[in-house]
């Protein structure tokens, strides 16, 4: 499907996170807050590398989330 945009995420294209255990996911997680907290939500560069980092470390939670659970996508 062709968009006039790029998608942030596009299943079977882009790297599925690494499966981590949910400890590890979570930190990171944290550690993804951490890093966009402070950032200028007038930037659009700034915003960009947020919703990035948000993303990965919500995929690689919910992947991690998941594989303890034993379900996959």
């Amino acid at each position: 499907m062709s968009t006039p945009y790029d998608a942030l995420f596009t299943p079977g294209k882009d790297r599925e996170p690494d499966v981590h255990t949910v400890d590890l996911a979570l930190r990171m997680a944290r550690e993804s807050l951490d890093r966009c907290a402070p950032q200028n939500i007038h930037s659009y560069g700034a915003m960009m590398t947020a919703a990035v980092d948000l993303d990965f470390a919500l995929r690689q939670l919910v992947t991690a989330l998941d594989a303890e659970r034993g379900e996959s996508q």
